[in-house]
């Protein structure tokens, strides 16, 4: 009876976590998306970034399937989000084409992450009730990941435009229902 007792807990502990395991794979592939943007690996960090998003989906479908939402969860979910979809997409765009810009393209990608990182703040300390206020990060940093495909065909200055409405956007009071 004892070891079923152990057993038990064991497994109920477990539960409890995976959720919190996926959200850490995610900002694990974050960490490596920027360390590959780094080294100039533009299209593994791109990669990355996709995988990250998958991690990150999955994460909140399974916290809500097991009903292990809680505190904790929340905020590492976004402190990996601010990894995953703040500072990876953006020093992907920057190393890819923004550089080009010079101090505007520097400014513009850390204009995104702060920008970024208020939207997360702000989602953490406001009622959602259905809806998003602005446009999640996790939209933002997988739409500026996808237009880093684009720079071979589109003109290098869009990337700015690109990078400031996302940015704008995700401060933005506009109301997204949650699907």
């Amino acid at each position: 009876m004892f070891l079923s007792d152990v057993l038990d807990q064991t497994v109920k502990k477990l539960k409890t976590q995976t959720a919190n395991v996926l959200t850490l794979a995610n900002i694990s592939l974050g960490g490596f998306a920027i360390l590959m943007a780094l080294q100039g690996q533009l299209s593994l960090s791109l990669l990355l970034i996709f995988i990250a998003a998958l991690a990150d989906r999955f994460d909140g479908i399974v916290a809500r399937k097991l009903n292990i939402d809680s505190e904790l969860g929340k905020q590492l979910d976004s402190m990996s989000d601010i990894i995953s979809f703040g500072v990876a997409p953006a020093l992907l765009l920057y190393q890819g084409v923004l550089y080009e810009f010079g101090f505007p393209g520097m400014f513009f990608t850390v204009f995104y992450i702060a920008c970024g990182a208020f939207r997360l703040a702000r989602f953490n300390t406001t009622e959602t009730n259905g809806y998003f206020t602005g446009l999640p990060i996790t939209a933002a940093g997988c739409l500026l990941t996808v237009s880093y495909l684009a720079v071979p065909v589109i003109s290098t200055p869009l990337f700015l435009f690109i990078i400031i409405i996302l940015s704008l956007l995700m401060i933005s009071n506009f109301r997204l229902r949650k699907i």
